[in-house]
């Protein structure tokens, strides 16, 4: 279905490629809920598969874990095959891995609060500036000091302690609010009860098992079942950030590769930009902007194109449309703003074609060999070879135990860290302590002992002596009588 140079996505008067060197250039899925997003990243993820790119993708809704196993069965597919002319279509599974922050369906997905930083870490916990800084400061002292932060209870350890020694740091680092540490504090309590002990610990995820291929050389699909872990939006969106982040750490300047190093697709994009501060947002645009260089492509999933900042949008090469409702004012705007954003076509209204799309038909606008937008087209979207259906939670853990990775990310490493070592300080303090009590204590018995014996001595000598003048007395006077 999809040749080596180019990767056919959808069919309409003309037929739609993406362009394997143009793929880390990011992209765009958008569109209203049950227009056909779902299948046009499966279609995308496919074919980069095929290529042998590795992909990344979050499965909110729990419906791609199918993707693992051949399609076959479905009536929709079947009829959109025949329309399309899909000569020699074949279902086809793919290599598929299963991650899982909580570690209860997937591999567990770990990284150390080092690592993810104050800045993210801050978002997750909700925190405002003046918390944000004292965090960063307590992230500071902590490197100074040579402790390690690699789980929540780390944390919560270097917390406590620069929030008890708030003036030993002062003069060094500023002034410590205990306000400050203790929103801190319970924060990171909220954020342990709702799971995320689990999130930060070791062994740490390495971001080169996330680009591996099986033995045909097709890339491996990286699903992770974020169903639950949605709930938390901010935990979701800061999670998907700092895997984007690492990433970038990690991979080598290369320009523009024959193909990408790798591709991430962003489900529910929106939450990426909903209530960050400034400076998060600065990160988000400078990472999205920055890390095409490192042969990565990262595709938006979205319902609406406003939900994007406008640095980010602009971003976007690659692009497919699915049917947008435009009952409201701001749905309108959202329809103008995403027809302005495709080179036009005399053959497409564009504005009018948004909103009479079917469903799993699109407007698509790719690349072109020199980076230009193609003019927009519109089209049907090829059909998926994997399943629809998703598999069972039997099939899934079947699927995880066949994984290369089953066993090593499953069992929990706990070096020492700030924990250990502060718990170590304050027990070796409180031993002194005592020592030094007891030490006191002998000190001062000695001279109350001798002062006691120098007392019962005198008061032996003065008695002996008044005992000896009385008796002197008496007897004095008894012999003197008889004379």
């Amino acid at each position: 279905m999809n040749g080596k140079d180019t990767l056919l996505i959808a069919r309409g008067t003309k037929e739609v490629h993406l362009l394997p060197r143009m793929a880390n250039r990011h992209g765009l899925i958008a569109g209203a809920t049950g227009t056909g997003k779902t299948v046009s990243l499966r279609v995308l993820a496919e074919g980069l598969s095929d290529m042998g790119v590795p992909v990344f993708l979050s499965d909110v809704k729990g419906d791609l874990t199918g993707v693992a196993v051949p399609g076959g069965g479905n009536k929709k597919i079947e009829e959109r095959i025949a329309a399309l002319g899909l000569e020699g279509f074949q279902y086809e599974g793919y290599p598929v891995v299963f991650w899982d922050v909580f570690g209860e369906r997937g591999h567990p997905v770990r990284t150390t609060v080092s690592e993810m930083g104050p800045l993210l870490l801050g978002r997750i916990l909700n925190l405002n500036d003046t918390q944000s800084g004292v965090l960063s400061l307590v992230f500071r002292i902590a490197d100074d000091n040579g402790l390690l932060l690699l789980d929540l209870k780390d944390l919560r350890a270097m917390a406590a302690f620069v929030g008890d020694n708030a003036d030993r740091f002062k003069v060094e680092y500023g002034n410590v609010s205990r306000a400050s540490i203790g929103a801190i504090q319970r924060n990171l309590l909220v954020l342990e009860e709702q799971g995320g002990d689990r999130f930060f610990g070791e062994p740490a995820l390495s971001m080169e098992d996330l680009l591996q291929t099986d033995s045909r050389g097709r890339g491996t699909i990286n699903i992770l079942l974020a169903d639950r872990l949605i709930r938390s939006p901010k935990v979701y969106a800061t999670f998907l950030l700092w895997l984007l982040s690492e990433l970038f750490e990690m991979l080598p300047e290369v320009g523009d590769p024959p193909k990408p190093k790798m591709v991430f697709f962003f489900d529910e994009a929106h939450l990426l930009f909903e209530d960050v501060s400034s400076a998060l947002e600065e990160k988000i645009e400078q990472v999205v902007r920055l890390i095409r260089s490192k042969g990565v492509g990262v595709y938006f999933v979205t319902q609406n194109p406003l939900d994007l900042a406008d640095p980010v949008l602009g971003q976007l090469g690659n692009r497919v449309q699915h049917a947008l409702r435009a009952f409201t004012p701001r749905e309108q705007r959202a329809v103008r703003a995403a027809a302005e954003t495709f080179r036009p076509n005399p053959a497409v209204n564009v504005t009018a074609a948004i909103t009479e799309l079917a469903v799993g038909e699109a407007l698509l606008s790719m690349l072109d060999g020199k980076g230009a937008p193609e003019p927009v087209e519109r089209a049907f979207v090829l059909p998926p070879r994997s399943s629809l259906t998703p598999l069972s939670p039997e099939e899934v853990r079947a699927v995880v135990r066949d994984s290369v990775l089953h066993g090593f990310y499953e069992k929990t490493v706990d070096r020492e860290s700030a924990y250990e070592k502060l718990k170590e300080r304050a027990e070796a303090a409180a031993r002194q302590e005592a020592q030094d009590t007891a030490s006191r204590a002998r000190a001062k018995e000695p001279k109350r002992d001798l002062f006691s014996a120098a007392a019962k001595s005198a008061a032996h000598a003065i008695g002996s002596q008044i005992g000896r003048q009385i008796i002197r007395g008496i007897l004095g006077s008894f012999f003197g009588g008889k004379k």
